[in-house]
């Protein structure tokens, strides 16, 4: 069965209550730089109407709006969080959407917004590849520093991409990333692990790392691996249905380590909440601590020796 919007929509649960004058988060941590230094990075998850694309495999929407903030808004919660903050190298401020809609994010307030950024070397917003636009440059030619647009690639596998709702193609991708960077924005990636129809261990890894490969070659400089999890209704649906299969914890683990073997960019992989991945209390928090390690330094630490381990059978 083909989801669509109006069905996805249908099977979701309820979304949080917000306040569109706060953030609904925001934290403080670190990333390497491009030069092989580490930068410390202020990361603000604004409270913003929800993604016009209806993903299917996402749970953005949790945190998201109806309607668009009030206009101001946007610019109430990048004080209040950087009131919260301390200085950091680099800004992250994601949306749960894209943020040069102008219908969630009001270039009115990017005068505003980028004000606010000047001590910052480097911006990174997130956005659709569809939406890649004018306001990518007005954007950036405001700011102090260099802006980077983290869009989602996905998968590039062509039975899955067209089923995920994404309205995307791989050559679509592509003409953001050429747009971008010859407006001389960087661009950062978003790559699914186990993503719904692709429930073979072998076969996922095997598309990640194409996925991976296809967005370097794009001219991406750093790609995140997010593991696909339940939770948001239809993919729970899918899981009953067997055409979705929670990732493993090795899975990620091997998918960082090819990944980082490659040499082609810098790799991270999203450790938040991956307690799903694990059925092990021995060895989990020492893996996500490896994971981490390796986000930071962009090298492959020995593995976590667990009994659990024995149970998978690596896919290459």
């Amino acid at each position: 069965m083909k989801y669509d919007s109006e069905k996805i929509i249908q099977l979701r649960s309820k979304k949080n209550k917000l306040n569109p004058y706060i953030p609904y988060h925001f934290l403080h941590e670190a990333e390497p730089g491009l030069s092989d230094n580490i930068e410390t990075i202020n990361t603000i998850f604004l409270t913003s109407r929800e993604c016009a694309f209806k993903c299917l495999m996402c749970d953005l929407w949790k945190n998201t709006l109806d309607e668009p903030a009030p206009l101001g808004a946007i610019i109430k919660q990048i004080d209040y969080a950087l009131e919260r903050l301390p200085q950091g190298d680099v800004i992250k401020l994601y949306n749960n959407g894209n943020f040069f809609d102008a219908k969630a994010i009001s270039p009115k307030e990017y005068p505003e917004i980028t004000s606010r950024l000047s001590n910052y070397k480097r911006v990174v917003v997130e956005n659709h590849p569809k939406l890649c636009n004018k306001y990518c440059i007005e954007f950036s030619d405001m700011l102090d520093g260099k802006l980077e647009v983290a869009m989602g690639l996905e998968t590039i596998h062509p039975g899955v991409l067209p089923k995920l709702n994404k309205q995307l193609t791989p050559e679509d991708f592509s003409n953001a990333a050429t747009f971008l960077n010859n407006s001389n924005i960087d661009v950062r990636a978003f790559i699914l692990l186990n993503p719904p129809y692709l429930t073979d261990a072998k076969e996922s890894i095997e598309w990640t790392l194409k996925s991976i490969q296809f967005a370097f070659e794009c001219g991406v400089k750093r790609c995140s691996v997010i593991p696909v999890r339940p939770g948001n209704g239809v993919m729970d649906i899918l899981q009953k249905e067997n055409f979705y299969t929670p990732p493993s914890l090795d899975m990620l683990e091997e998918v960082f380590e090819k990944a980082l073997a490659l040499k082609q960019g810098q790799i991270f992989v999203d450790t938040w909440d991956i307690g799903f991945l694990s059925n092990c209390t021995f060895c989990f928090e020492a893996r996500k601590e490896r994971l981490e390690k390796m986000n930071l330094t962009q090298k492959i630490f020995p593995e976590t020796e667990c009994s659990c381990k024995n149970n998978y059978v690596a896919a290459i």
